[in-house]
């Protein structure tokens, strides 16, 4: 049985953990929305419509955070539509996924329900059809207290209070030729430039996030960052980057291994903030906020052909993807990888929150289950608080088509201060059995507290039919000799094992 020795010690870090890399995302696409967190006529809906039975799983996940409303849906969306009494409210086409918009559902809606989910708003700017005006007037509506035309309308539809929303983010994926509004980079980034300037002239206590690649093969990545950077470093407190991966087809252990092409996706980013940093001559550090992220299990072209065969229909059945085990190895190590850039990242949205490559699905009038994805999630942001340490890892290799040398097991150490616990998270990439030892340095070890596993005989089984198919087990395989543990990590898992330090 091959073996893999980690070494950590309390005095080398990484960083702190931000709690908002632990948020999420919901969009007017679909199912997401209607009938996935607003459902009036479901059982469990409330006074507001929205299903009682959903904010209980989102709590549970451990969401701290929502980027809304979109998504492509952002680039055709006017927030003036979404406002006011909803008689008056225009039924719209939508053109990013080509259904009909009835903005039943905008604004304060959202902003009722983040406040009952208990998660921080993250709003998308449309700066696809729309530009500098609308986000000003969006942002005096949502942000002044009183007194200019955009707040008193605020007030008039019954919200007396500024919702004080602190993060924006300058309009979406508008490196896409996909995208309604597609920009070239010149372009894109003068427009950003120029509405960072004047939101935060409107409040300059808010944040802003600057659109980077949509994913790490754009033709246009990483030049996009740098151009677009050129015009925003000064405005902009974030960068924005997307990504999503399938490729099942190409094998269990290649499919894994492209959580390393996240890693240096992000690792190049930030070498291309700290050009610009040094061209600008600046003191200031720009953060990444990845706010799309996920696994994709469909076929673009099958979304494409979901899409076109159900055109202008109120929130279709599309893309609603289905987690196997294996897609859930791959949604954990790139969970695990915004806690190795802890330095840098310091917001992530999952995406979606619920039925469109969703951690919660929702049956119309029905029921609510979860996918295995929801499970290292909830647990990751429940005890994945406090500092990132270093780790010192000798583990065997394995080569795919993409990269030469990929780790057996991916893994990453948190100290969590308010509990005074180690904290490992650790994903085996492969088929066997292996034997991890632990050395714990500078800390003094009391006891084990628990291993949680999740694995499946069956890679490819998933939640659909037997909803608690796969679901986290506690294992009590760890052995504790003084500061060092050994255990055995079981094919294709998730882990997360729990030591009491002092």
């Amino acid at each position: 049985m091959k073996k893999a020795k980690l070494i950590i010690n309390r005095n080398f870090t990484i960083g702190e953990i931000d709690k908002r890399v632990y948020s999420s995302f919901v969009e007017h696409m679909g199912r997401v929305i209607y009938t996935g967190i607003y459902e009036p006529d479901h059982p469990s809906a409330d006074e507001d419509g929205f299903r009682l039975d959903v904010l209980e799983k989102v709590k549970s996940m451990g969401v701290t955070g929502i980027r809304y409303p979109g998504g492509n849906f952002v680039s055709c969306y006017d927030w003036r539509d979404g406002v006011g009494p909803r008689h008056l409210r225009p039924r719209k086409l939508e053109l990013a996924w080509r259904s009909i918009e009835t903005n039943e559902f905008g604004t304060n809606e959202f902003m009722r329900w983040a406040k009952k989910a208990e998660v921080e708003p993250i709003f998308a700017i449309n700066l696809g059809t729309k530009g500098i005006e609308n986000a000003v007037s969006l942002v005096e509506y949502c942000n002044i207290s009183g007194g200019t035309k955009y707040s008193d309308l605020r007030r008039e539809h019954g919200i007396k209070q500024p919702y004080g929303i602190k993060i924006w983010c300058l309009g979406n994926e508008m490196d896409g030729d996909w995208q309604i509004g597609h920009k070239t980079a010149e372009e894109y980034g003068r427009l950003a430039q120029e509405t960072a300037k004047a939101i935060k002239l409107v409040d300059s206590s808010i944040e802003v996030v600057s659109c980077g690649s949509s994913k790490s093969d754009m033709p246009s990545y990483p030049d996009w960052e740098a151009i677009t950077l050129n015009y925003t470093y000064d405005y902009v407190d974030y960068i924005a980057l997307h990504q999503y991966y399938g490729g099942q087809e190409k094998g269990t252990e290649c499919f894994l291994a492209q959580s390393l092409d996240m890693e240096r996706y992000i690792r190049t980013v930030i070498g291309t903030c700290d050009f610009v940093k040094a061209k600008k001559r600046s003191k200031k550090d720009i953060y990444i906020s990845f706010d799309e992220w996920g696994v994709w299990s469909m076929p673009d072209t099958e979304v494409a052909a979901q899409v076109d065969s159900t055109p202008w229909q109120i929130a279709p059945h599309i893309s609603e993807q289905i987690y196997s085990m294996e897609d859930t190895l791959l949604f954990s190590s790139m969970l695990m990888n915004f806690l190795k850039f802890a330095d840098r990242v310091k917001i992530a949205c999952q995406s979606l929150l619920t039925n469109i490559s969703a951690a919660i699905m929702t049956e119309k009038k029905g029921e609510i289950w979860v996918q295995p994805i929801y499970y290292p999630f909830a647990y990751t942001s429940k005890f994945g608080r406090g500092t990132v340490l270093q780790s010192v890892f000798d583990c065997p290799v394995y080569a795919c088509e993409q990269f030469e040398k990929v780790p057996y097991i991916d893994t990453v150490t948190v100290f969590n201060h308010d509990k005074s616990e180690l904290v490992y998270f650790q994903v085996n990439r492969t088929g066997e059995h292996l034997i991890i030892t632990g050395e714990i340095q500078d800390f003094q070890v009391k006891n084990i507290i628990e291993h949680v596993s999740m694995f499946s005989e069956d890679i490819k089984a998933t939640n659909l039919h037997n909803h608690d198919l796969i679901k986290p087990t506690v294992l009590k395989d760890v052995k504790l000799n003084g500061n060092m543990f050994e255990y055995i990590i079981k094919p294709y898992s998730w882990n997360m094992i729990r030591i009491k330090v002092d």
